[in-house]
């Protein structure tokens, strides 16, 4: 069996597979470099040391206070040295959105992965996406706790009931690579997988216009079918907040607070509208908690981006 067919590593298919690898080959030369330089040392002073005679009497070591604080000290630098090398990492996987980022929506739920693209395709069990182009994962789950896995992209997160999780990746290889559910979430987990197809930029353009209504055409359908249009009025006279330029803006709560009406944030609202009221708005929209799959949540928040987005070119 060879390396084709049995593989150390998967593929190196993204901007961070690089970066991850070279952390943990650092890592194992590290533990690999003490560990035999501990057991050359135990079996050295092992064989120097040894008792001669019955009459050999140890002598007493007063000890050395610089090579105490260099064996404490410099484990210590290197080990710091690592941290500060993997938040680097973890900061540009997990924290960093990086500019013009194409947005991805993954939803989990016992047992499958459903992926939505803003243009309109939708997925389950695969994902296609362009080649060198940055993407941003929004996901959640409609059940229990998963975890979405691509092995080749070096990237791993966890997915949650009720709460939005993010991560920014850059394919740099196109293929065919696994997905795996990495979160123990029922009788069928090990079936919760899928394919990855990283595509060039001109066939996934002609992939994507075989697709279906964009994201926003179906959450502007589900904010009228919900009756949202009748109170969220452009024009501020409606019984609730104007919508437009809402996202990402800073709201005036009811007790005096600032909130960040991010994708968090508007979810709350629609579930849980009372949990944040608007200054100057009363408590009298309706909770939507149990009415509209987390599908069609993220699909009225990228509606609610799109009026956002109008309002900037106006």
């Amino acid at each position: 069996m060879n390396a084709k067919t049995f593989p150390l590593v998967p593929d190196s298919a993204s901007d961070l597979a690089p970066q991850i690898d070279a952390l943990m080959l650092a890592e194992i030369g590290f533990s690999v470099f003490f560990t035999i330089l501990i057991f050359a040392l135990v079996i050295g002073f092992a064989i120097k040391f040894k008792r001669k005679s019955e009459h050999d009497v140890t002598p007493h070591i007063h000890g050395s206070l610089a090579l105490e604080l260099a064996w404490s000290l410099l484990p210590f630098v290197m080990i710091l040295g690592f941290f500060v090398w993997g938040t680097s990492v973890y900061f540009k996987a997990y924290a960093t959105e990086p500019q013009g980022a194409m947005e991805i929506f993954v939803t989990g739920k016992q047992w499958m992965w459903k992926v939505q693209h803003p243009e309109g395709p939708r997925e389950i069990n695969e994902l296609h996406v362009p080649v060198n182009r940055p993407l941003k994962f929004t996901m959640i789950s409609e059940d229990v706790i998963h975890s979405y896995f691509i092995p080749a992209f070096r990237v791993k997160r966890d997915v949650l009931p009720g709460r939005y999780t993010n991560f920014y990746v850059t394919p740099t290889k196109t293929g065919k690579f696994h997905l795996f559910c990495a979160e123990y979430c029922g009788t069928q987990h090990s079936g919760m997988i899928g394919s990855v197809y990283v595509m060039e930029e001109s066939d996934y353009e002609k992939w994507v216009a075989g697709g279906d209504e964009s994201m926003t055409a179906r959450g502007e359908a589900l904010f009228s079918q919900y009756g949202c249009v009748t109170c969220h009025l452009p024009d501020n006279k409606g019984r609730g907040p104007s919508l437009v330029g809402v996202y990402n803006s800073m709201q005036k709560l009811q007790n005096g607070t600032m909130v960040k009406a991010d994708d968090a944030y508007l979810r709350e609202s629609i579930l849980n509208p009372r949990a944040k009221i608007v200054d100057t708005y009363q408590s009298i929209m309706p909770t939507f908690q149990g009415q509209i799959s987390e599908e069609g949540l993220l699909q009225i928040i990228a509606y609610i981006k799109s009026l956002e987005q109008e309002e900037g070119v106006q």
